[in-house]
């Protein structure tokens, strides 16, 4: 990869990042219930990504039924993700939600080598307790009794969620277009919730449309799309890593239209996170 290319898919892989950013605060924003909240995300989005595919004349055909399970247990796995990291949002704040989220760098550099024949990398390890020591920073005291505690651990699952899937998805980004792996990762969810509707109060989506519109575009069929389609040119650890901004993206959008003020501790954890950002961005030019 030259100079110019490196950088060019560095700045797509960042625009990614702050789209996806905006998942924390829409997620806290939005009055419905989680798993209401995900089905009108899901579907709105592949409906928004079958017509792009037809536009773009992108071969939806899956090759065989081993892929068709992957692609199932991915869209499982994705839906994990999105409702725990709903309800961290719910039961803490953006911030709190956001970052304990974002234990996922260091659950996929350790479990990368288990998925790949790529071997550990001891910086990744360094990089990813640099990540935890910003987490630690910004989180508040721990009480068993706290939602927000509550909060992190519901974050931390959506965290393995997540970590499982992207390497899970890891070899079949150079088989598949991304933007075909996340329609069918969201019509599989779209179905498996759609029951809910019939179990959760859906009537809010009178006044809370505008807002699950702005998740299904921006943070959904923009946001997860560009940052799977990088994964053909970054490490899956690599490309997490450099995702670990989202946190810092969030807390500024909830800072402007939530109101959610963020303290010293946000900012001193906020740069650790930044940190590692730069240096595996430093690394990835290297490679």
């Amino acid at each position: 990869m030259n100079e110019k290319s490196h950088l060019t898919h560095l700045l797509l892989l960042l625009i990614a990042t702050i789209c996806l950013s905006t998942s924390g605060p829409l997620g806290n924003f939005i009055d419905m219930p989680t798993p209401v909240i995900i089905w009108w995300r899901s579907i709105l989005a592949a409906f928004i990504l079958f017509c792009f595919c037809l536009y773009k004349g992108i071969n939806l055909k899956i090759n065989n039924k081993k892929d068709r399970f992957t692609f199932f247990i991915a869209a499982l796995l994705m839906g994990g993700h999105w409702i725990f990291y709903f309800y961290a949002l719910k039961l803490s704040n953006v911030a709190i939600g956001m970052i304990s989220l974002f234990t996922f760098p260091v659950i996929i550099a350790l479990l990368e080598p288990l998925f790949s024949k790529t071997k550990l990398d001891p910086i990744h390890i360094l990089l990813g307790a640099m990540v935890l020591l910003g987490i630690y920073v910004l989180a508040p005291e721990f009480n068993l009794e706290n939602s927000q505690l509550q909060g992190i651990m519901c974050g931390i699952l959506s965290a393995i969620c997540y970590a499982v899937r992207i390497l899970m998805l890891k070899d079949h980004i150079t088989k598949y277009n991304g933007i075909m792996l996340m329609f069918y990762q969201v019509l599989i969810l779209a179905v498996v919730l759609a029951p809910t509707l019939y179990f959760m109060d859906a009537s809010n989506i009178t006044t809370q449309y505008p807002y699950v519109l702005m998740l299904a575009i921006i943070t959904t069929a923009i946001g997860h799309t560009m940052f799977v389609n990088s994964l053909s040119y970054f490490k899956a650890s690599t490309a997490s890593i450099i995702g670990s901004t989202q946190p810092v993206f969030g807390i500024i959008i909830a800072f402007f239209f939530l109101n959610e003020i963020p303290t010293k501790h946000t900012f001193v954890g906020g740069a650790l996170i930044l940190a590692t950002v730069l240096i595996e961005s430093i690394r990835s030019k290297k490679k």
